[in-house]
Parts: C-alpha cells; sequence; structure tokens
C-alpha cells in the first residue's frame, strides 16, 4: 500500500514538472530496493519508467536487474544520477547543503522517512529548482491502510484515499508555487491546521 501511494506521488509531480503524469520514458532513480522500493519499482516499470536502482543488498539489485529491466549504479553515486525523478526510500536525512548542490533530478519523490537533514534543506531544493513531494505525506500509504484496517473500510475504499496521495501533493505543489515557499513548509502548514481542527483524530479523514 506504501508503494502505491508513492507511485501516485511521483505521478503527482511528474505532472506538476511535465503538463501530464506520463512516466513512460522517463528516467527514475530509486535508491533502495527492499519491500517498499522494489513494489514501487515495479510499479514504475509496469508505467514504462527507465529504472535505476541502487541498494546495499547486491541480491536485491540483480532481482530489480533481471525482472524489471533497471540498470544499477554504486550506493555513493544513486542520488546524482542523470534522471528526472529521485526516489529516495532508504535512508533518512540524505538531502542536506552537501547533496542538494550536486543533485542532478528536478523531482524528489520517494518513501524514505526523514529525508531532509534539516528544515532549511527544504528551502535549498526551492532554490535548486527542485520539486520536492514532502516525505511523510508521500508515503502515508501504510498509515492509511492501518487505519482503514482499523476502522473496517473496505480496500476499494482504501486505495481511493491512498491514490489520492497525489491530489494532496498537487495541493501542496501549486500552493508552493503561488506563495514562493518551499514544499516541505506548505505541507508542515496543512498539518498543523488539520491537527488544529481535530482531522488527525480520525483516520476516515486522512483522505482530505
Amino acid at each position: 500500500k506504501t508503494a502505491n501511494g508513492i507511485y501516485a506521488g511521483i505521478r503527482a509531480a511528474v505532472g506538476h514538472v511535465h503538463g501530464n503524469d506520463s512516466l513512460a520514458g522517463l528516467r527514475i532513480a530509486v535508491q533502495g530496493v527492499g519491500n517498499v522500493g522494489m513494489n514501487l519499482a515495479r510499479l514504475l516499470a509496469a508505467a514504462g519508467a527507465r529504472l535505476v536502482v541502487a541498494d546495499i543488498n547486491e541480491a536485491r539489485v540483480m532481482q530489480a536487474r533481471e525482472a524489471l529491466g533497471a540498470a544499477s549504479v554504486p550506493l555513493d553515486e544513486i542520488l546524482y544520477s542523470e534522471v528526472d525523478v529521485l526516489a529516495p526510500c532508504a535512508l533518512g536525512a540524505v538531502l542536506d547543503a552537501e547533496s542538494i548542490p550536486k543533485l542532478r533530478a528536478k523531482i524528489v519523490a520517494g518513501g524514505a522517512n526523514n529525508q531532509l537533514a534539516t528544515d532549511e534543506d527544504g528551502q535549498r531544493l526551492f532554490d535548486a529548482g527542485v520539486l520536492y513531494a514532502p516525505d511523510y505525506v508521500i508515503n502515508a500509504g501504510g498509515i492509511i491502510n492501518v487505519a482503514g484496517e482499523h476502522e473496517g473500510a473496505t480496500d476499494a475504499a482504501v486505495d481511493a484515499r491512498i491514490a489520492g496521495i497525489g491530489d494532496r501533493l498537487t495541493a501542496i505543489f501549486e500552493q508552493s508555487a503561488k506563495e514562493g515557499r518551499p514544499t516541505n513548509e506548505i505541507a508542515d502548514a496543512m498539518a498543523r491546521e488539520r491537527i488544529g481542527r481535530g482531522d488527525a483524530a480520525s483516520g476516515d479523514r486522512l483522505e482530505h
């Protein structure tokens, strides 16, 4: 479920940058092909994306190469690959004052937690012209799924909520562009507003 949400988020980011959300022919780097990263890679490959992967587990890398036709690069090179989208799905704090100037992707959208080393790194990405999908928004699929199970929601209802991650990100991207503020600031402000309204008390409201 988490991978489905990240996939929806990547499509939203691509749509915002390119005007349409087709992934066919786009180069996407997936850093970390564990459970979430591999499932995401499968979805991306099925959509026609050209994959570049890296992982500390060489067997996982080989699986992605053989099953999905992915290219692979060393772990210390994946962040700086010449790709359209970078999807961090491993360690956190990979985006910082040192790494951001060397990024070649114009979109960062992945499932790792706490991708920004500091809040200021969101501003650095914004200033560099890199569209960042805030991590806790794009990787919320797992939480939405757990909430849905707790409520007894149908699979279809949960899937619809997870698909809505793309719409939430689009709203964040549009507000960021309109206000000239980084996406992490926009997302944090939205989260504080919803928590203040009590929306976080019900999983049913996670899709709104």
